[in-house]
């Protein structure tokens, strides 16, 4: 029993290694330091951004709220690459303070108010029922399955920021997940530590320079600036599923599973599955999200400051 266990594990190990030749040749460089994959509900990501309960640059840097500066900040003024957020590539015009744009605060305090009350009313109560009835290993292998077909997303956006390796490491990812992980309800690279960090149009646009623009906050969906918000319609472009299968892109000569003028079953179909992955992955996060929104005073500032580190270290990998 055990030497097939061993022959299955190596023929895994194969399959992934030929995914790796394939995509990456005989140049490449390395994956950067992993990232979490899981994909957030778009109402409690705001939450869960929260949980680091960040502070603004200046804070961290040492500066009191009297406005004196402690031994912190001399020390980092004497020696920049001390700072967590120190980019020694960046242009002189390139401060952390640009990536911390605000403008539109009003507005997006409004907003995430309403997507708090959305949270707390609707989305949580169903959550809270969902998890009663559908056991977690079950809310784990459906939520595989929503990253799994999110693969085209990665894979491009690796290839559009150089990063062959990790390209090819999407591949071997989406085969095994795919054909020994069922479809990807079972993350079999996940068991044999084959990960890389997730990639998506919002860090390519980073990548090449692109600013980040004003924070926004949408009703119903995740934090954004300007720029992730370009660069999440830019990943529904790329999911097979929204142009193969139940298309709101339509692509002359290509077909789908549903018709393209029958739009009334592709709508449902979409937002079904959209809603399905909300209600999964906010049933996941059901403690964790409480423990943030106890334990935050200032829910909207810790959100907003977290969500922009957390992208400017991803764009920085």
């Amino acid at each position: 029993m055990f030497r097939r266990l061993g022959c299955l594990r190596w023929f895994i190990e194969t399959i992934y290694a030929i995914g790796i030749v394939a995509m990456v040749g005989c140049a490449g460089t390395p994956p950067r330091s992993p990232s979490t994959p899981a994909a957030k509900p778009p109402i409690a990501a705001e939450v869960d951004a929260g949980s680091s309960a960040a502070k603004s640059p200046k804070q961290r840097v040492g500066t009191s709220t009297t406005g004196s500066t402690g031994a912190a900040a001399k020390e980092l003024a004497a020696d920049p690459q001390d700072d967590p957020f120190y980019d020694p590539f960046a242009k002189n015009d390139e401060t952390a303070g640009d990536e911390e744009y605000d403008p539109w605060e009003p507005f997006n305090t409004k907003i995430f108010e309403f997507n708090r009350q959305v949270d707390r009313w609707i989305l949580k109560p169903v959550a809270q029922g969902y998890n009663a009835v559908v056991p977690n290993p079950v809310q784990i292998g459906i939520s595989n399955v929503f990253y799994n077909i999110r693969f085209p997303s990665r894979f491009i956006n690796n290839l559009a920021q150089g990063k062959l390796s990790g390209a090819g490491t999407e591949v071997g990812r989406f085969l095994l997940n795919s054909t020994f992980g069922f479809g990807g309800l079972v993350d079999v690279a996940k068991e044999l530590d084959i990960s890389t960090p997730e990639e998506d149009t919002g860090q390519t646009l980073g990548y090449y320079g692109v600013k980040p623009g004003p924070y926004l906050v949408v009703p119903f969906l995740q934090p954004f600036t300007v720029r992730d918000f370009v660069g999440y319609l830019g990943d529904i472009a790329l999911n097979p599923i929204n142009w193969l299968v139940f298309p709101i892109i339509e692509i002359e000569g290509v077909p789908s599973l549903i018709a393209h003028s029958n739009r009334t079953t592709s709508s449902i179909a979409q937002i079904g599955m959209r809603v399905g992955e909300i209600v999964n992955d906010r049933s996941l996060n059901l403690e964790k999200f409480q423990g943030v929104e106890e334990a935050t005073l200032d829910l909207y500032t810790s959100v907003r400051n977290a969500y922009i580190q957390k992208r400017r270290n991803q764009i920085r990998e």
